[in-house]
């Protein structure tokens, strides 16, 4: 049986970065290598109904060997990485981890004083960038996770277990990945992705999300000549992010705060297009945001003229509205953890993931740690022994179902 680090690194040498500004799914052509492979290591299993369709997911299922009716789980991750950097990780560095800051490359090291956090890592076995590209563990540490346990079953027929489905998502980095996800085909009871960060996190809450679009037409004219004239859409723009709360911003916020984030800003004196993204956990903070920002463009509109357009689009909910009916889904995982010695951390995400789109959709999917830290970007590293704990958790949940 394959070693989970090497087929991590097999999956993170295929470059699978989403492309935010494509309407095709998925949303990049890289993403089937990907899923074409996926299928194919299935169909080595000899799973059932293995099959990958027209838009890049795959699906499989692993029969029942036992003969009373259990849940049927569902375990769920995503093969495309962040738009943020690079994504052909075919250099990364495995090493034990002695203490101190770790260097990537000449340029960029992964310093002690910037993440404190590494000390508790002493000790472990790390995998990390060579400094030119992420490492990919959001998702494919989640995908190799699954890929192991489930191999596990099929060359272990004397583990008891009910029915077992796998799928595996595009572009859920932009946000897309359960858009064509086919629950009713998939068949399962409940899911958990297996797309969290550090060893025994566990979360069934996670932010409410919108995209903001506004678009400013200035009036341009030669700055000589332009008193009462000139309308500069630059200024404007710059009106509307000092007008908005300043400590309700990603840098000074933690925990259950939300926060306006200015994605992108692009323009000249003429015309100027300002992205955000709106995310709170509460469904009333996530409103008072949306009606902050309408309230900010509205003062301006009457200050200069109707000259700016908004577009608010909510992206996704919190899910903890779907998942507290069926808690117990949560109390499996948590218990499995523990089972294996993993404490538990039971905190909201600070993000989104395909389950809280799915819980929506009818299919209840808490998030399940992967290991990895430091996501999105060429600092990210994953300890090898959290990793193969996070398969061992899938093992005992399937095995803790049966009870």
């Amino acid at each position: 049986m394959e070693s989970i680090v090497d087929r991590f690194k097999r999956y993170i040498a295929i470059d699978t970065r989403s492309d935010e500004s494509s309407d095709t799914v998925p949303t990049s052509k890289k993403q089937l290598e990907l899923a074409k492979l996926l299928k194919k290591e299935l169909d080595k299993f000899e799973l059932n109904d293995v099959k990958m369709d027209g838009n890049g997911y795959v699906y499989a299922s692993l029969k029942s060997n036992i003969d009373k009716k259990v849940p049927t789980i569902g375990f769920i991750a995503h093969m495309d990485t962040s738009p943020d950097a690079p994504g052909k990780c075919v250099n990364p560095q495995m090493f034990t981890y002695k203490g101190g800051d770790i260097r990537l490359n000449d340029e960029y090291s992964i310093r002690e004083k910037d993440f404190p956090f590494i000390k508790e890592l002493v000790g472990k076995e790390l995998i990390t960038t060579d400094g030119t590209t992420l490492l990919g563990a959001d998702d494919k540490a989640g995908i190799a996770a699954i890929m192991n346990a489930v191999q596990y079953l099929v060359n272990n027929e004397d583990i008891k277990h009910g029915d077992i489905k796998i799928g595996f998502t595009p572009d859920e980095e932009v946000g897309k990945g359960a858009d064509l996800f086919d629950v009713e085909g998939f068949g399962a009871d409940f899911a958990y992705t297996i797309d969290g960060g550090p060893l025994g996190e566990l979360q069934y809450e996670n932010f409410n999300a919108a995209s903001v679009d506004i678009d400013i037409q200035g009036r341009n004219v030669h700055p000589g000549s332009a008193k009462n004239i000139m309308v500069n859409s630059l200024r404007i723009a710059s009106e509307i992010e000092n007008m908005l709360p300043s400590d309700q911003k990603p840098e000074y916020t933690k925990d259950y705060e939300g926060f306006f984030l200015l994605m992108e800003i692009i323009g000249v004196v003429d015309k100027t297009n300002m992205k955000y993204i709106i995310r709170d956990h509460s469904m009333e903070r996530f409103e008072i945001k949306k009606d902050l920002i309408r309230s900010v463009v509205g003062f301006l509109n009457k200050k200069y003229g109707h000259i700016i357009e908004l577009n608010i689009k909510d992206s996704y909910y919190n899910m903890k509205e779907k998942i507290e009916p069926h808690i117990d889904i949560v109390e499996l995982a948590k218990r499995s953890m523990e089972d294996l010695g993993i404490k538990p951390i039971i905190e909201p995400i600070r993000g989104g993931t395909d389950g809280a789109r799915l819980s929506y959709m009818g299919l209840p999917t808490p998030n399940i740690f992967t290991g990895g830290y430091n996501f999105h970007g060429r600092f990210e590293f994953i300890p090898t022994e959290s990793m193969d704990l996070a398969s061992k958790t899938i093992l005992k949940i399937i095995e803790n179902n049966n009870k």
